[in-house]
């Protein structure tokens, strides 16, 4: 019965999918470019939509967009975007692939102005390090920050689409940039 004491983030349910990305991935910080795009393109993906929509199609995504290849999806043609209309692995919603290429081009730029996508992003936290929240419900746990405003308002000076305050939050919370694992979480640790 000790499967009855493990306690973790509502949100995820006990959809096996859910749980494991919860487990694995959530609020664990990533560096890595290649990760910070995938999680770009689907958190872009997941606006008006749920994550467990997304992460379903995870796959779908990964073989549509090049592994999430940031230089290669920039090069993606107007070609390429009509054949992802047909993909039925990912959410065909033409704004969303269009804008997927586009951020890709932006994300490039970041690149090069940065050094990498990691060092703008993670440049936002002081001294790069992960912000550590002691929520005790999910009703305390917000959507979007005073941080997550500026990070959004600064990508859509830049061109990035599907990427306001609460979807910036999500890929915060995603990729570690904040770790809102509530505190009796297993994830914890």
């Amino acid at each position: 019965m000790a499967s009855d004491s493990i306690v973790r983030c509502g949100w995820c349910g006990t959809d096996p999918l859910y749980v494991k990305y919860h487990d694995e991935e959530w609020g664990k910080p990533v560096y890595d470019d290649r990760t910070l795009f995938e999680f770009l393109v689907l958190e872009g993906a997941q606006a008006g939509l749920s994550w467990i929509t997304i992460l379903r199609r995870r796959e779908g995504y990964r073989k549509a967009f090049a592994n999430f290849d940031s230089e290669k999806v920039a090069q993606f043609t107007p070609d390429d975007a009509e054949r992802l209309m047909q993909d039925n692995g990912i959410i065909r919603n033409r704004l969303k692939i269009q804008s997927t290429i586009r951020n890709a081009q932006i994300f490039l730029d970041i690149q090069k102005e940065f050094g990498s996508f990691s060092e703008f992003i993670w440049g936002y936290l002081p001294e790069k390090k992960p912000i550590i929240n002691h929520w005790k419900s999910l009703k305390d746990v917000p959507a979007s920050t005073e941080l997550s405003d500026k990070i959004a308002k600064d990508l859509k000076k830049r061109g990035i689409k599907f990427f306001g305050t609460t979807i910036c939050y999500a890929h915060m919370q995603a990729t570690g940039m904040v770790n809102d694992h509530l505190v009796d979480c297993i994830c914890r640790k």
